[in-house]
């Protein structure tokens, strides 16, 4: 008969029926899953002095998982940020656990009890264009690493494309012809169109020329398909090089997904519509969209204006205007 207090099995159902199966989870995200447990399960076998293997559910107490959080923070150096992100994998396979397990329904309460804790809202950064268009002068367009590395980011720029969906995208998500698009897979597998400037499509052909459709489309120095990792240290460096010659860039952290915040920023200065921008992107909900209106200074100053208030009229005292007193006196 099989031991339903052992936590090994509850994991094993936890990572491969409950996320893969029934949530259909990104990739990305089953691995951040995975890598909180690979941390937590150590952890609590150091700390109960037994084997992985023979920990129960019980040794999951709130104790041992307040514990653990504090240590990620002071052992691990991680933000408050990724103590929420992994306290959010607990309470998940907690809540797993709990509803497959009714004897366990108590103990579920406990460990989801356990708060986040409140972490100061980090600020959305994005490029203005002066510093975009710098950013895109950086790489050498006389090389062929050169040439990839525009065309990479000049398309993070016109999609707003997620550097995993920039990694993944392959030759045959690029349609031609007069109105070239892309197809990008998002977050839980989302696929969105996004049409493309036609010197975006210029750059992107050379790439793609004598590749198969399965293929993708940016390489690295051996030929293999940049990952995400590769993708942020490509733009990492082009903003490094452009803060030489404008150096507002070295006051700011810029990733791709700087550059995505660009392509939203810019769009709504532009007169996008608000829902446009939200299908651009491939957000789910328009409040996340509703970020870029809230950061934008350049648009809050000329609201400011069209609301500011007119010079102050000099008028004269009413008892002072001829022939006003003889009127009142005749009422």
């Amino acid at each position: 008969m099989r031991d339903n207090t052992l936590i090994g099995p509850w994991v094993r159902r936890f990572l491969l029926e409950h996320l893969v199966t029934e949530r259909n989870l990104a990739r990305n995200t089953q691995l951040s899953y995975r890598d909180t447990l690979v941390l937590l399960l150590p952890f609590l076998s150091k700390a109960q002095g037994r084997p992985v293997d023979r920990l129960t559910i019980d040794d999951l107490s709130p104790a041992r998982v307040r514990s653990f959080l504090q240590s990620l923070e002071k052992e691990r150096g991680c933000s408050g940020a990724t103590r929420n992100l992994r306290l959010a994998t607990i309470h998940s396979l907690a809540k797993f656990i709990g509803t497959h397990s009714p004897e366990h329904v108590a103990w579920c309460s406990t460990i989801r009890a356990v708060p986040f804790k409140k972490t100061a809202k980090s600020t959305l950064t994005y490029l203005d264009k002066p510093e975009m268009d710098a950013l895109l002068q950086t790489p050498d367009l006389h090389t062929a690493l050169g040439m990839r590395d525009y065309a990479l980011l000049l398309f993070l720029y016109n999609t707003g494309a997620r550097a995993d969906e920039a990694a993944h995208l392959a030759v045959g998500d690029i349609t031609w012809g007069t109105c070239p698009a892309v197809r990008l897979v998002g977050k839980g597998n989302k696929t969105r169109w996004c049409p493309i400037w036609t010197r975006t499509a210029d750059v992107l052909k050379p790439l793609v020329a004598g590749h198969a459709s399965e293929d993708f489309v940016f390489l690295n120095r051996v030929n293999q398909p940049l990952t995400r990792f590769g993708i942020y240290a490509l733009v990492h460096r082009a903003a490094v090089h452009a803060s030489q010659a404008l150096p507002s860039l070295a006051a700011k952290t810029i990733s791709p997904h700087s550059l995505r915040h660009t392509c939203g920023v810019h769009m709504l200065r532009s007169g996008v519509d608000i829902n446009t921008i939200r299908s651009w992107l491939g957000h789910v909900s328009l409040d996340t969209t509703h970020i870029y209106a809230e950061v934008d200074l350049e648009m809050k100053a000329k609201a400011l204006a069209l609301c500011d208030l007119p010079d102050e009229a000099k008028t004269a005292p009413w008892h002072t205007v001829p022939g006003l007193i003889d009127f009142l006196k005749t009422l």
